[in-house]
């Protein structure tokens, strides 16, 4: 049994004091490096290596980047990245890729299972998340206190 995630409305946003943007390749590589990516901003922006708020947004960029690589992935297009650092003390992670037509989803499993626990996890660490869409593919966001 399919379960569907409804999206979540976006919750508006102050203006930001930081911002990443970056292109990468929709493939395993490119989903580590956004993973190392939020670590090295964030550490730049004051929340260093081995910090919870550091930790929880790898954590969450790990999953948002692996899911676009694995279903949101359309050959020859990369996916997207954005790290946005608020003025109220949170990190806005966006991550967009060119799969407008495959909807999120949590599949249950056994506990064995590999998969299929990512937005779960992303739930749990985000303070609120969503799906928006764009004119081609999507947009997975999740909003995270950094304090």
């Amino acid at each position: 049994m399919n379960s569907r995630i409804s999206p979540q409305i976006s919750t508006p946003l102050g203006e930001p004091v930081g911002e990443l943007t970056v292109r990468l390749s929709s493939t395993p590589r490119g989903a580590r490096l956004a993973r190392r990516l939020t670590a090295q901003q964030l550490d730049a922006w004051g929340h260093p290596h081995g910090g919870e708020a550091n930790d929880t947004a790898q954590h969450v960029v790990a999953e948002l980047a692996a899911n676009a690589v694995t279903h949101g992935r359309v050959p020859g297009r990369d996916f997207e990245l954005r790290l946005l650092l608020l003025p109220e003390g949170v990190l806005r992670v966006e991550v967009g890729d060119a799969r407008a037509d495959r909807k999120l989803r949590i599949v249950p499993g056994s506990e064995e299972a590999e998969g299929g626990r990512g937005l779960v996890l992303v739930a749990v660490l985000a303070r609120t998340w969503g799906v928006t869409e764009r004119e081609v593919g999507k947009t997975v966001w999740a909003e995270l206190p950094l304090t």
